[in-house]
């Protein structure tokens, strides 16, 4: 008998056709409101964010910060830092330029503060100009340093003959060249059907067996396999109503990097809308001349029809 487990951290409500909770890179797509944020949460948004995001935000934080320190060189008078040119613009400029140079030590020295607002004024933003440049450094540190799971998942589920039944299958790759050590793999699947005691939608969730769920390590691709004999809870429907199941997979891999000398973890999710039918997961590695494992990155994904 399929083993119905508890709720696994989803929630047994949900919506007909309901959006999946987990996102292609494994964050969470659950929308948060009425909620406090601080200074923690602005670090891990930092630390999550792609790179491109990240040096677009720095970008506009040291612009916008020189924008304002600009304004207020020159409503202390930007005499007292240099000769105004008459014209605001300009001088909006010198003193853009001014900030930049003082937030980031550099101190030419074409331009410097004379009176004593405008030294007060550079002391100050001296002091955030270091302590926000220490802050973007921890920020690189805990970008680089940061352990990250380099899985691939493939982009579909299939469905196909395999031994006296049928299997639904999965593929997973080890993306670098270091080891992966001993990694094992739980299947949750849930299921969401009407509830028509509360005239709503539920979600059951089942632990799915795998024809292997733990391996030694895993230097090139896994196929991950359930099979739907008549212990599975999937195995009354045809290949046909799977496809129409409003049903969606939720997997979690663990495994020791060598790289990183300690656990890492990827969450990954599928819905049955992803599920392909009679097809058949393409080789994914050959061996070259000199005997050694090429290993195509191409072919996570590539199908080919069950009978070829």
């Amino acid at each position: 008998m399929a083993k119905k487990v508890k709720d696994p951290g989803f929630g047994y409500g949900s919506f007909k056709n309901a959006k999946k909770i987990i996102n292609e890179d494994g964050s969470s797509n659950v929308i948060h409101i009425n909620k406090r944020r601080g200074l923690e949460d602005l670090y891990s948004y930092l630390i999550e964010i792609p790179w491109w995001r990240f040096f677009l935000f720095v970008f506009l934080v040291y612009t916008l910060i020189n924008i304002v320190f600009s304004v207020v060189y020159n409503l202390i008078g930007i005499e007292q830092i240099t000769p105004s040119t008459g014209n605001i613009w300009r001088d909006l400029l010198n003193g853009f330029f001014f900030s930049a140079q003082t937030i980031t030590t550099v101190g030419y020295g074409g331009i410097a503060p004379q009176g004593l607002m405008a030294n007060i004024i550079a002391s100050f933003q001296a002091m955030i100009g270091l302590m926000g440049f220490s802050f973007i450094t921890g920020l690189l540190y805990g970008r680089f340093s940061k352990p990250r799971a380099s899985i691939k998942f493939s982009k579909n589920l299939i469905v196909r003959d395999f031994k006296e039944h049928r299997a639904i299958m999965f593929r997973l790759m080890n993306s670098r060249k270091n080891m992966m050590i001993e990694p094992e793999v739980t299947v949750t699947l849930s299921i969401t059907e009407p509830d028509e005691k509360a005239e709503t939608h539920k979600r059951n969730f089942y632990q799915l067996k795998l024809e292997r769920d733990k391996i030694m390590y895993l230097p090139t691709m896994w196929t991950i396999v359930h099979e739907l004999n008549d212990d599975s809870v999937l195995s009354k429907y045809s290949n046909e109503e799977l496809m129409q199941l409003d049903a969606e997979m939720y997997i979690l891999l663990q495994y020791h990097d060598e790289a990183f000398s300690q656990k890492l973890f990827k969450i990954y999710s599928y819905k049955f809308s992803q599920l392909k039918t009679d097809v058949k997961f393409v080789p994914s590695f050959l061996f070259d001349e000199e005997g050694n494992t090429i290993l195509d990155h191409d072919k996570l994904d590539q199908l080919s029809d069950q009978k070829s």
